[in-house]
Order: structure tokens, then C-alpha cells, then sequence
């Protein structure tokens, strides 16, 4: 009973730590990187399509990705969608690949970049802690309906706490990580 709890827990966490990698991805760095637009969302032929289905995406050097899509007819629409995404690109077609220079970060972009990273690390710690509180809910639900033992209860959020405490630990050093990136010139 309590294990499932825990498992249940630590999947959720897992997911949202996932998540918080996936979302810190797509905030931009003085390098191009692929993960910056693969999911950008291109209206292709009236359905909204992430970009990484469309196209291979690749980063032939530090300050450039080259977009070639598989449609050649899908350039226009990919182009527009890099122009329309808030990532401040400019991107130029030459008819067969879209090419994306990426400009070198102000330092008050870091600066905003760095405040958005700790944005996204906090909601994410929130996150955690509301699954930590479902957890806790969940074991003192057992502990009412007399499945378990109030010493069991104790130890399960002990447990849960534990489990908590090195996920919120993990969000953060992505977040440290991210921000070093950001601010490395």
C-alpha cells in the first residue's frame, strides 16, 4: 500500500523534473543548440505541427542552426513560425533550408534569461511539493480507514520527504546548470 504511494510519487516527480529539462531547453544560450526550436509549432497545412516533424534541425556551428525540411514547400511556414516564436530570431531561407543565425546575448538578456530559469525552477519546486502533499494525503487516508499503523504513516512521510527534498535538490542544480550556461559569454 504505502509502497504504491511512494512509487506513485516518485514517478510524478520524475515527470515534472522532465518537464523542467524540456522547458529550460528551449530557453536560449549564447550557442545554437536544435532543442531551442524543435518544438516550435509550424502551421503546416492548416494542422499545427511541432518543427522536429517537419525538418532535421542542426547546429553546423556555434552561432548557427540550419533547418532542412523534408517538404521544401513547408519553408515559408517554418520561416514564419521561427519569426512569430519569442525567441527574437532572424531567419533566412535560401529555397531548400532555413538558416537561423543566433546573435550574441546582452547582458541584460542574461540577466532577464537568468530570472526566467529561477521562474521556471520555482514553479517546478512548487510543483513537487504539491505532489509531496498528495503523497502525504494519500498515507494519512491509509492510516484512516485503519490500513496501516500511525508508526507506518510516520515513517512513510518521512519517506516522502526524503524523496521530496532530492528532487527539489535536482531542480535546483538544473537550474544552476542552466544559468551557467546562459551566463558564460
Amino acid at each position: 500500500m504505502v509502497d504504491d504511494v511512494l512509487a506513485e510519487v516518485e514517478r510524478r516527480m520524475r515527470a515534472s523534473i522532465d518537464a523542467l529539462k524540456r522547458d529550460l531547453a528551449n530557453i536560449r544560450t549564447g550557442r545554437a543548440s536544435g532543442a531551442l526550436v524543435e518544438n516550435l509549432q509550424v502551421d503546416y497545412y492548416g494542422a499545427p505541427t511541432p518543427l522536429n516533424q517537419l525538418a532535421s534541425i542542426t547546429a553546423p556551428e556555434a552561432r548557427l542552426l540550419v533547418i532542412a525540411p523534408w517538404d521544401k514547400g513547408s519553408i515559408g511556414a517554418i520561416e514564419k513560425a521561427v519569426q512569430k516564436s519569442e525567441l527574437n530570431l532572424n531567419p533566412s531561407n535560401d529555397g531548400k533550408v532555413v538558416r537561423i543565425p543566433i546573435p550574441q546575448l546582452t547582458e541584460e538578456r542574461r540577466r532577464d534569461l537568468t530570472k526566467l530559469v529561477r521562474q521556471r525552477v520555482e514553479e517546478d519546486r512548487i510543483a513537487i511539493r504539491n505532489i509531496r502533499r498528495d503523497g502525504i494525503n494519500d498515507v494519512r487516508e491509509l492510516e484512516q480507514e485503519k490500513m496501516i499503523g500511525a508508526d507506518e504513516s510516520k515513517r512513510a512521510q518521512e519517506r516522502l520527504q526524503a524523496i521530496t527534498d532530492r528532487h527539489i535538490q535536482e531542480a535546483d542544480q538544473i537550474g544552476a546548470q542552466k544559468e551557467q550556461e546562459i551566463l558564460t559569454v
